[in-house]
């Protein structure tokens, strides 16, 4: 099992799972949208995407988003999204994943990694937690959507 940060290379396997990320979410079958969307934030380099790749199978990636914290006056990442391909579930992929972008924040010297999940996404919750993650309980998240 090999953990990296994933490049244009890397286009069709993680273009693959982000389509299968965004059905889990209940969002509709859309490749060539995930293929755009993928190759996008790999060019601009908007975002960080680590995947794990095992005998030319890609089995998870994690996606991060740069921000920044007014109050620490520091650099922050936002953890967007991780997926892991169902049939690699339970084999450490999501650990990995996570601890590779601890790593990664810790690297650019980072005050925060924030993420989000669904409140019945249950596992994912089990695995944060195990992972440090915090839930927070001193804010309220809004969000003003726009489309």
């Amino acid at each position: 099992m090999v953990v990296k940060e994933a490049t244009l290379e890397d286009l069709e396997g993680i273009a693959q799972l982000f389509n299968e990320y965004r059905k889990f979410y209940h969002q509709e079958d859309h490749l060539d949208g995930a293929r755009e969307y993928v190759h996008a934030r790999l060019d601009k380099g908007d975002s960080v995407l680590f995947m794990v790749k095992e005998d030319n199978a890609y089995l998870g990636f994690t996606q991060l988003y740069p921000t920044f914290s007014s109050i620490s006056m520091a650099k922050a990442w936002i953890l967007n999204d991780l997926y892991v391909h169902k049939n690699a579930r339970g084999k450490g992929v999501a650990e990995a994943l996570l601890e590779e972008a601890k790593a990664y924040a810790l690297e650019t010297s980072a005050v925060s990694i924030a993420l989000s999940t669904a409140p019945d996404n249950f596992p994912a919750q089990r695995l944060y937690e195990k992972h440090g993650y915090k839930r927070d309980e001193q804010f309220y998240h809004y969000e003003l959507g726009l489309v």
